[in-house]
């Protein structure tokens, strides 16, 4: 099969380094990549953004099949683009999409459906945002309602943060994504990751995972989207996983199917685990980043044959096995990051990394200029390593992110940190 992906992260890069292993595979293609991508794809340069030209270069390679890895994509409708010109592609389509690109609408199917999450209401204009949170009392969480980079939930520990907060997303803060919010009560507990995939009447379970979203060692800080995940998370008990699929993942994808949404594709259920039982955070309707930097070196299977047979309708009987084995990874970023960040500066240290055992490196905002690899973007880097648990793909990684160095580079020290206290 000819294969497109679309993207240019580090999701896209562990995703690009599984469909290699495909047999099922004649020729990958990755539009618009990154230097790491470079190895396993060969890279096109066309704009994720542009849907024209990925759909024309698509029919003039005759892809057999399209790998669509991010939201905004998904939410602006590439997906349809896609199957109108004959190619078949991973969804969801736009019209079921919005189980990411509206907070809302999924606050509002989880009352209608019984999900359990938090008490909130939505809000188009600020002064009765501003008197609902005070009234759902401190600290409270602000949403975007809209995609906002994995950046647009703010939590707010004190009335003054909360209007700050409230005033920034009506303003523009998050651009668009902010013209409506969701305000709702802070729920205390671990939170952790899961993934499912759907052809729109059978789901399967995939695995899951735990994210390290702050910046900051000892999660402090702004949100990012993401500075390090290992994945198995040991919060994530067999008992959790049958939970998360049974009260959240299937009947979310049934109440597409009664609204006449077929939801085909990947499920990303973001569960808190409270002392009151998992509530749903959110939801996205891709692989997650930096999860899927995890999730994929623990694949024993066909991640091609998976994508395909959701498209298809044939999910039923499927099964993916995983590795025992854990995946760990660590977020190098950018000086700035999230905020503004510093661009163009020379990577050192990557043949170094790559080469000790049990590393895979990950591109994320790279280019190769001149022969040389640079930074060009927030997040940079995903040193991943695998070990016979946690404690030793920690340790593996950050023994590859001590050879790896640029000018204003950072990172986490604590990715891991729920997993090894447990």
């Amino acid at each position: 099969m000819n294969i497109l992906l679309v993207g240019s992260g580090g999701r896209e890069h562990a995703l690009a380094w599984a469909l290699s292993a495909s047999p099922m595979l004649t020729k990958l293609y990755c539009a618009p990549g990154n230097a790491g991508i470079v190895e396993v794809a060969e890279c096109v340069a066309i704009p994720a953004t542009n849907f024209a030209a990925l759909v024309e270069f698509a029919k003039s390679r005759r892809i057999d099949f399209a790998v669509i890895a991010a939201d905004a994509q998904l939410v602006g409708g590439l997906w349809d683009q896609f199957e109108a010109a004959g190619i078949r592609a991973l969804g969801p389509s736009k019209a079921a999409a919005v189980l990411e690109g509206s907070k809302g609408f999924v606050k509002d199917l989880c009352a209608e459906i019984g999900i359990p999450t938090a008490a909130y209401r939505r809000f188009r204009d600020p002064a009765t945002a501003k008197i609902f949170a005070d009234t759902i009392g401190f600290p409270v969480v602000i949403k975007a309602d809209g995609l906002a980079a994995g950046k647009g939930v703010i939590i707010a520990a004190s009335k003054a943060e909360s209007d700050r907060a409230i005033d920034f997303m009506f303003e523009g803060g998050f651009g668009d994504s902010g013209h409506e919010i969701v305000v709702e009560e802070f729920m205390d507990g671990e939170e952790a990751s899961f993934f499912a995939l759907s052809d729109g009447t059978h789901v399967i379970p995939l695995a899951g995972a735990q994210d390290h979203k702050r910046v900051g060692d000892g999660d402090v800080g702004p949100n990012t989207g993401g500075m390090g995940a290992y994945s198995p998370a040991p919060v994530l008990t067999p008992a959790l996983e049958a939970q998360a699929m049974d009260i959240f993942i299937r009947p979310t994808v049934e109440a597409f199917a009664r609204k006449g949404l077929n939801y085909m594709g990947v499920l990303y259920l973001g569960l808190m685990i409270t002392r009151n039982g998992p509530k749903l955070v959110e939801y996205n309707c891709r692989f997650g980043d930096p999860e899927a930097q995890v999730l994929m070196p623990r694949l024993k299977g066909d991640l091609l044959t998976a994508l395909v047979a959701a498209r298809d309708g044939v999910l039923s009987g499927f099964d993916l096995r995983w590795k025992d084995e854990a995946a760990l990874t660590v977020v190098m970023a950018s000086k700035g990051y999230p905020g503004a960040y510093e661009k163009g500066h020379e990577i050192f240290g990557l043949d170094a990394a790559a080469s000790l055992p049990g590393i895979i490196l990950f591109h994320a905002g790279t280019e190769k200029r001149d022969g040389k690899i640079v930074a060009v973007g927030g997040r940079v880097l995903n040193v991943t390593a695998t070990g016979k648990d946690v404690a030793e793909a920690k340790a593996r990684a950050y023994d590859a992110v001590s050879r790896i160095h640029w000018d204003g580079c950072f990172y986490r020290s604590d990715i891991g940190w729920r997993a090894l206290k447990r």
